[in-house]
């Protein structure tokens, strides 16, 4: 009797430990939960008062390429919020950057994963974890201080602009795209190499049609999630971008992102004032387009997972 009584007590005692640990998980959950509705609810109550308050046209609001919130448009009695410019802005960094990065990325993970497996762990992981531990701001001095200066010197002009933080980004994303490929090329089964080299393929022939094709999926969640990041860099870009809010004419000249404008503006703007909504409802839509970035990367994740 006294063992079974034990047992029912050791049983009952780890019931309890289950149930508080359920408890706190589920707190832990519903507070994040919380948390981030919260975020959405704010951002996009403060965002939509551009139109709903102030009466901003949506369509002015997105394609007009002028941006002055202080000034009045004589013709139309409403301001200068065109955010085209800065729109057009931070996808041509983000794009541009993803592009540029994206092969060195691919090529230092099939180092490190393929060809030289000990030696490229060896020496290229700590200057992956060293350059994902650097500040924005370091980024943005260097940049500042050398990106901008080359540029001025190869291309003339002010060396500010959508080149100068393409570079800044490139260097930023380079080390989340290159790991997040490292691990997905590691996730390749083994015998995907054995069996292509059984049947023949050189080394080339099974990284290129075997082991690539194979990790496609995790190779594209990669460069989103670098372009994810690109998009919302403030700091960096704005040191090297030039922040004009004007519409880009070319790689080198003055330009602007919406955190670039986000970043020097809201400091200076009254809480509830237009020139104070009309930044919230950039900050609307810089937190749409994370979240469509979220909903790419689940939907290439789904695809990935179904082949």
């Amino acid at each position: 009797m006294d063992n079974i009584t034990k047992k029912l007590m050791q049983r009952s005692e780890s019931t309890r430990k289950d149930t508080f640990g359920r408890a706190v998980s589920l707190t832990a959950l519903t507070l994040i939960g919380i948390v981030v509705v919260a975020i959405f609810a704010f951002v996009l109550s403060r965002g939509l008062s551009t139109f709903f308050k102030d009466g901003v046209s949506v369509k002015d609001f997105l394609l007009g390429t002028t941006w002055n919130p202080s000034v009045t448009n004589p013709a139309t009695k409403m301001p200068y919020v065109g955010a085209l410019p800065m729109i057009i802005g931070s996808f041509l960094v983000t794009f541009l950057s993803a592009i540029v990065a994206t092969p060195f990325a691919i090529g230092t993970a099939l180092f490190m994963t393929e060809i030289a497996q000990k030696r490229g762990a060896k020496i290229m992981q700590p200057i992956i974890e060293l350059l994902v531990g650097i500040p924005s701001v370091v980024y943005g001095f260097i940049g500042l201080t050398v990106v901008v200066p080359f540029i001025r010197t190869v291309t003339g002009g002010s060396g500010f602009g959508i080149l100068s933080g393409t570079i800044v980004l490139f260097v930023m994303i380079l080390p989340t795209i290159t790991s997040m490929t490292v691990d997905t090329l590691k996730s390749v089964p083994r015998y995907y190499r054995e069996s292509a080299l059984a049947i023949g393929a050189t080394r080339w022939q099974m990284i290129y049609k075997v082991v690539l094709r194979a990790a496609t999926p995790g190779i594209m969640t990669a460069i989103v999630f670098g372009m994810a990041r690109a998009f919302g860099e403030a700091l960096a870009v704005q040191m090297v971008i030039g922040n004009a809010a004007l519409m880009p004419t070319g790689l080198t000249t003055p330009a602007s992102t919406l955190t670039s404008v986000l970043t020097m503006g809201i400091g200076n703007t009254v809480m509830g004032s237009l020139q104070n909504d009309v930044l919230w409802t950039l900050a609307m839509i810089l937190l749409l387009m994370s979240l469509v970035f979220n909903l790419i990367v689940r939907a290439i994740g789904r695809r990935g997972a179904m082949k």
